[in-house]
Parts: structure tokens; sequence; C-alpha cells
């Protein structure tokens, strides 16, 4: 059984000053407001309702946080996965946008214990202006990116091929970055994806 299928929630934190203290790796999931976020975490984690996914796209505002028992320890976490708050809903008043902003962009770029970042895009609509500026919040941390394209199940393999490339151009500068087509009622992408993220949680050594 996959280590991220043992998730259970932990907390939630409307600030960064009222999350926990930094200590184990942690993983999270950003993404423009309805871009199938919470339904990832869902598939990623084998739970149907683990991650909260309003009929509102929005609505979600808190940093959730769920935990990784330790195998050797289930008393205490190997990780975590962290759910941001999607990000740029139109139908959201402007100053609530900008303070959803200034979590994002402070938990992307000062949190110690990040280890990796799973960046969702719509596989049919590419590269928003709102993809673009979290790619800028993230550019400069130098985590490592797993670009999830999803509903990858509404292209054929070619056009999936073709807009992972696209996307990897346009997601240069971001650095060490992998984009992988994912979908996750036709469970595409699930296997690498697991695979990527356990691995930022505990690292396998490679002899």
């Amino acid at each position: 059984m996959s280590l991220l299928q043992h998730a259970s929630f932990f907390t939630s934190a409307a600030r960064l000053d009222q999350l926990p203290l930094p200590g184990a790796p942690e993983v999270c999931f950003v993404g423009r407001s309805n871009s199938g976020k919470s339904t990832a975490i869902n598939v990623l984690t084998n739970q149907r309702r683990l991650a909260f996914s309003s009929k509102t796209p929005g609505r979600t505002r808190l940093i959730n946080m769920f935990g990784l028992p330790d195998p050797l320890d289930p008393e205490s976490q190997i990780g975590f996965l962290v759910d941001l708050p999607g990000y740029g809903y139109a139908s959201v008043a402007h100053r609530a946008r900008e303070e959803w902003a200034d979590i994002l962009g402070g938990y992307l770029q000062s949190r110690p214990s990040l280890a990796g970042i799973v960046l969702l895009i719509d596989i049919r609509r590419g590269v928003t202006d709102l993809d673009r500026r979290l790619a800028n919040w993230i550019a400069p941390t130098g985590r490592p990116v797993l670009a999830l394209l999803t509903k990858a199940d509404k292209f054929a393999y070619g056009q999936r091929q073709n807009t992972v490339f696209a996307v990897k151009k346009e997601l240069a500068d971001i650095g060490a970055l992998n984009a992988i087509p994912f979908s996750a009622t036709a469970r595409i992408g699930l296997e690498e994806a697991t695979a990527q993220i356990e691995n930022w949680i505990s690292p396998q050594v490679v002899p």
C-alpha cells in the first residue's frame, strides 16, 4: 500500500503563524481554483473525502495539513500533504484574493520544511496568467515542482504529450520541473505522481 494512503487530517490554519512548527517534510498542492486539486489529493490517497472539494470554487480558504504516519513510529508523522487555498477565483473579492496571495506566496517562499510542490494545471487551458503568477512565486524558492496536467483523459495521447512539452517550455524558469498528464477519473499518471511525492517525503537511497 502506498504511503500516501495512510494520510489523515492533521490540522487547518487560516494564517501562516497558525501552522505547526516546521519539522517533517511537507509536499504542498497548489493551483488555480477549480483546477482539480482536492480531487487529485483524494485519488492519490485513495480516500473519497480527505480533501474537501467545495461546489463553490474559491470557498476553501484554509491551509489544510494531512499527516502521514511514520511506519516505524505511528504516533509521529513522517511527512505531510498540504492543501493550499485555491487561487484566483473571479467571484472572490479583490481584497480576499490578495490575502490568499500573501498566504500562498509566504508559504511557498518561507516554509523551511517544504520538500516539493505539486502544481495543478488544467491540461485543456495550458498555463494561464494565474498559473504564471504561481510559477513566479515558486521559481525563486528552488523547490522541485511536479506539474500535474489534470483532465488528461479529455485529450488523446499525442495531444497530451504536446501539451506536456509546451508546459515544460513555458515554465522552464522554475528549474527542477517534472510535468505529467494526470486524470483522477481515468487514473492516468497516478503511479508516477505517487512515486514522486513519496520520494520527496521519504527519499529512497539508490545504491
